[in-house]
């Protein structure tokens, strides 16, 4: 099925020379004076149909919906499959040495380039998407799920500014667990210093929380820690569990709470 109003792009990036594919989805007709929102969206290669039909569906009336019309961008992979092996490279900050193998017990991949991707994102693919398209940057999200979710929180914690919605579903925060305290404890004492002035939304599947990684107390305990000192910081932060959904059933339910979560057509309410 052909998405409407989308086109593809690939893009290859100048500090490593990783290629990626970038799916765009855009709304009809012109834009608002200061432009359209916009999310930019991990593992577009799994998520983003879901996403832009749940979008092209909920804002025809965001009276209604609280979800306002807005750009998505997919960042994916050359590839067909939901999930390439390149995400454990691009997703994770850095190399585990204590997860080696996948469930499957084939070795997992390289790892530890999130830097380098971040870069890549805001450096290369934003400013491109902004010489293509009239985006608002003041309402600009970005979603990611599992290893996606790990490397959100890693976004916030390393350039919070650049984005005013972070949306980490079932973030893998297993993963380099010492070195994300580090990044959390050195985010936290630069937005003493100057605020941030943004929302985080942590979803989660209530299946996941037998799982033994323990990611949702993760997710919960880390809500909690940013909550405790939202006034400090300027973080609104809040922890949701999906009732009967697991790691992957979770993500058409949490996409449509995102979308009204970043995209509701008054930004001051409360989340």
């Amino acid at each position: 099925m052909e998405i409407p109003n989308a086109e593809q792009w690939v893009i290859t990036s100048r500090i490593e020379r990783r290629t990626y594919r970038i799916t765009i989805a855009h709304p009809i007709g012109e834009p608002p004076p200061g432009g359209y929102p916009v999310i930019y969206l991990l593992d577009g290669n799994s998520v983003f149909g879901t996403m832009v039909e749940a979008l092209r569906l909920q804002c025809r009336r965001p009276e209604y919906t609280g979800v306002m019309p807005a750009i998505v961008v997919g960042i994916g992979y050359e590839m067909d499959d939901p999930y390439a092996q390149e995400r454990f490279y691009d997703l994770t900050p850095l190399p585990s040495m204590e997860y080696r193998k996948r469930s499957d017990n084939e070795p997992i991949p390289e790892q530890g380039g999130a830097e380098v991707f971040l870069q890549f994102i805001e450096e290369e693919l934003k400013p491109q998407i902004e010489s293509e398209f009239l985006v608002d940057r003041t309402r600009q999200a970005l979603f990611g799920h599992s290893l996606g979710g790990l490397f959100t929180v890693y976004a916030l914690f390393r350039k919070p500014e650049s984005y005013q919605y972070y949306v980490a579903g079932s973030p893998s925060l297993h993963w380099n667990k010492e070195y994300m305290l580090e990044l959390e404890n050195d985010f936290i004492t630069r937005a003493r210093k100057i605020p941030v002035h943004i929302q985080v939304l942590f979803g989660v599947g209530e299946l996941e929380k037998s799982h033994e990684c323990g990611n949702c107390a993760r997710a919960r305990a880390l809500t909690e820690r940013l909550a405790a000192i939202s006034t400090d910081i300027g973080v609104k932060a809040k922890y949701q569990e999906f009732e009967h959904e697991g790691h992957v059933s979770v993500l058409p339910v949490l996409i449509s709470r995102a979308l009204r979560f970043a995209l509701h057509p008054d930004p001051t309410r409360d989340n």
